[in-house]
């Protein structure tokens, strides 16, 4: 039964069980801590890894990016069978417990065991982002059209506020060390990164005990002939073509691979845009960091109801529109002051076009869709957007020698993004529509 209140809560509750590992893992003190522990027998930050010499930083980023790639590789495969076998929360299980116990094992994260951790971190970003797509793919399958975005939005804001309270009492451990047996500054950091996969794997619990586990095709008497992985591919054959006949939906998916180029890059890059172009202390940039996350609770709500009183297209432009001001404003920011306003604005519009993104792709697909694998798509755009934003911005600042052209470069993408959006009708609810002018 679609918007049972039990079960959109415990779906919002996985947001709430993984964000910790975006937000410690991703962003914050894994990341300083790598910086600090990934380094050579000199103390350099050249290290050798599987027989490669690299700089950690260098290392650092391939990680992600390898991790994202493979993701968008396997997860229409992977989706595609859990759609035809009716095992999507199995899937979506399975990929869980790979990142979380991946994350937990970074608790042994020492110079020594540098390869090791990389590994580690590499297994528990293909976890995150894999249940990620399984996740997304259960919203049309729990809610009406109606409360897409309503429920996409607390689903996002479940996850700040998680991710932020778990990120609140480890930083409490890192700085009052001896409130906890004056243990060193490494052990506070690395009890982080165990509570973060013991926080996931707790709390994603509640999800999993609620979730339907998905209808199993062969049951249905519409399977053919062979086994899962086979009848897989020919499934994901068949939501290929069918999306191919979606126009709002590739027009959408377009639109949002170009914008998220700017969203996601900017997610990724501040924290390094204050310490390096703005010179800001790690206080500064943690404070920055936890104001973004504060301020993006309010803004995926700001942003549902402004698609409710304009429709997802023109919301989705309003929250464009600031991230090209966003853009602007960063490239003449000079102080500590004016990087946190635009830090709260960054907040404000992030939780929304993110929760917006969601929502509004799954009203673009048909109502008897087969999610999983529609949402592997949309995991692929989402992945591939944040390689290339990402490569994009690190050329232009390699070629010019400054990250403030690299922001002129971002805002360029969001103007694009801008331009794209405006070729979809902004309807509250499109299925309507597609009964009527038969789009899919």
């Amino acid at each position: 039964m679609k918007n049972d209140p039990r079960t959109l809560r415990a779906w919002t509750f996985y947001d709430w069980a993984n964000s910790a590992h975006a937000l410690v893992i991703v962003s914050s003190i894994f990341p300083v801590y790598f910086s600090a522990t990934a380094l050579n027998d000199a103390g350099g930050p050249v290290i050798s890894f599987l027989g490669f010499t690299v700089k950690n930083s260098v290392l650092f980023s391939y990680t992600i990016s390898a991790a994202f790639l493979l993701t968008a590789l396997l997860s229409p495969i992977f989706s595609a069978v859990a759609d035809f076998s009716g095992r999507k929360k199995a899937f979506m299980k399975a990929f869980c417990y790979t990142g979380a116990i991946s994350c937990s094992l970074l608790f042994f994260f020492t110079q020594e065991t540098t390869t090791f951790a990389v590994i580690c971190f590499w297994l528990s970003l293909i976890g995150w982002s894999g249940s990620i797509v399984f996740y997304n793919s259960y919203l049309p399958d729990i809610a009406t059209d109606d409360q897409f975005d309503r429920v996409s939005a607390r689903g996002f804001s479940m996850g700040y506020i998680g991710s932020v309270l778990l990120m609140v009492l480890n930083l409490l451990v890192i700085l009052k060390r001896d409130w906890f047996g004056n243990i060193s500054e490494g052990m506070a950091s690395r009890f982080a990164f165990l509570t973060v996969g013991l926080w996931w794997i707790g709390f994603a619990q509640i999800p999993f005990r609620r979730l339907p586990d998905g209808t199993r095709k062969a049951d249905a008497g519409t399977a053919p002939t062979g086994g899962y992985l086979l009848n897989g591919f020919r499934e994901l054959g068949k939501v290929w073509q069918q999306l191919n006949t979606l126009l709002l939906a590739k027009r959408f998916l377009i639109a949002f691979f170009v914008y998220n180029m700017g969203v996601q890059t900017v997610m990724y890059v501040a924290t390094i845009f204050g310490s390096d172009e703005l010179k800001l202390p790690s206080t500064s940039l943690i404070i920055t960091i936890l104001l973004i996350q504060l301020v993006a609770i309010g803004g995926a709500y700001l942003f549902s109801r402004l698609s409710e009183a304009f429709g997802n297209t023109y919301a989705l432009m309003i929250a464009v529109t600031v991230w090209i001001g966003v853009c602007a404003g960063a490239y003449y920011v000079n102080s500590e002051t004016q990087f946190f306003g635009l830090a709260a604005i960054v907040g404000l519009v992030m939780g929304g076009i993110q929760s917006l993104s969601r929502s509004t792709y799954a009203k673009l697909i048909p109502p008897t869709a087969d999610t999983a694998s529609y949402f592997s798509f949309y995991d692929i755009t989402e992945k591939l957007s944040i390689v290339l934003g990402t490569l994009v911005y690190g050329l232009i600042e390699q070629v010019t020698g400054s990250m403030r052209n690299s922001v002129l470069g971002l805002l360029v993408l969001f103007i694009i993004g801008l331009a794209l959006l405006w070729r979809i009708p902004s309807q509250k609810v499109y299925r309507s529509r597609w009964e009527a002018d038969k789009v899919y």
